[in-house]
């Protein structure tokens, strides 16, 4: 009916100009954005996950009109699944997130060049981020170290703390949205997950959950479950996908593997089924299998507005087993 390439600023003064109708956008970083915006206008705005469009771009002519012309085709297939547009709130505490994961990093990332550098001259502390402070007293009482090197050393320790104190401010944030959110506050009962995680899922899946049909499924959207090589009637399982939210994905993995460390404490069926499957799988497997069940029991509560209730005790007798 009507292909047109218009400039960014050509953009709403077309739409405004458009009778009501469906739009397909990319879910892409300012996807959310132009879905509010032509909402406004009376359109009816679907976001697509890029990965559900790439199937559809025909093979070498990747440009910006293969690109429209797949979201159309994706757009009306049946088993398509479209991405929720966020509020400004929403995206809101999502920056809070990213720039917190982001400092995170680079705070990760000055430990260990400081680290590598003292090394350098023989100068070792054990790991954490708490021996930093540590590790720069041994610098500046180590003769054989030249001035330059310590000044190298010193730039980098101030630049650790500047950021350490900025992740810090971010962190007070997130935690302030976990406590006044109530389905944060909801997700923070389940054991593994704390607010900053609980915060991140709150704020990224929100009133949506209803747009995964069952745990699983939400638990696929995460990448949390094997991926598949099966061909005529034979399941081959392998290795969980990496699918959807890295972040989100992350801090449940992050959280299951606290919580299986003090398996021996956990006095719960839970507890009692993460030392079962310790004793016959490898601890990262089961760390996986964890974050998988935390997954499952979130998209539960956010379904059914509940708190979490530990289900049962574990005998006094395995509850002691080292």
């Amino acid at each position: 009916m009507l292909r047109r390439k218009l400039h960014r600023s050509e953009l709403v003064g077309f739409f405004e100009r458009q009778p009501r109708c469906t739009v397909f956008l990319e879910a892409c970083g300012a996807g959310h954005y132009w879905g509010r915006l032509l909402s406004g206008f009376g359109h009816e705005v679907k976001l697509i996950a890029p990965e559900a469009v790439r199937p559809f771009v025909k093979r070498g002519r990747k440009n910006d009109a293969a690109d429209a012309a797949a979201l159309c085709v994706a757009g009306t297939r049946p088993e398509t699944r479209f991405v929720p547009i966020k509020s400004v709130e929403q995206q809101a505490v999502l920056a809070l997130h990213a720039g917190r994961s982001l400092l995170v990093k680079r705070q990760t990332m000055v430990a260990n060049a400081l680290r590598g550098l003292a090394g350098e001259f023989g100068v070792i502390v054990p790991r954490g981020l708490h021996k930093l402070e540590e590790l720069m007293a041994l610098v500046s009482a180590e003769e054989g170290i030249p001035a330059a090197g310590r000044q190298a050393m010193a730039e980098l320790y101030a630049h650790g703390r500047a950021v350490a104190e900025r992740v810090a401010t971010l962190e007070e944030q997130i935690v302030r949205h976990a406590r006044q959110d109530a389905t944060a506050r909801r997700l923070a009962t389940i054991p593994g997950i704390g607010p900053i995680t609980a915060s991140l899922i709150a704020a990224t899946v929100g009133d949506h959950i209803g747009a995964f049909r069952s745990a699983r499924h939400f638990a696929a959207w995460l990448g949390l479950v094997p991926r598949q090589h099966s061909t005529g009637g034979r399941t081959r399982l392998g290795g969980i996908t990496k699918a959807g939210n890295a972040e989100i994905r992350r801090l449940l993995v992050l959280g299951a593997t606290s919580m299986v460390w003090r398996a021996t404490r956990w006095d719960s069926k839970a507890g009692l089924w993460v030392r079962g499957v310790l004793a016959r799988r490898p601890v990262r497997l089961v760390t996986v299998a964890l974050a998988n069940k935390l997954a499952r029991i979130a998209w539960a509560l956010m379904t059914r507005g509940e708190v979490y209730q530990a289900q049962g005790r574990a005998p006094a007798a395995a509850a002691t087993v080292a």
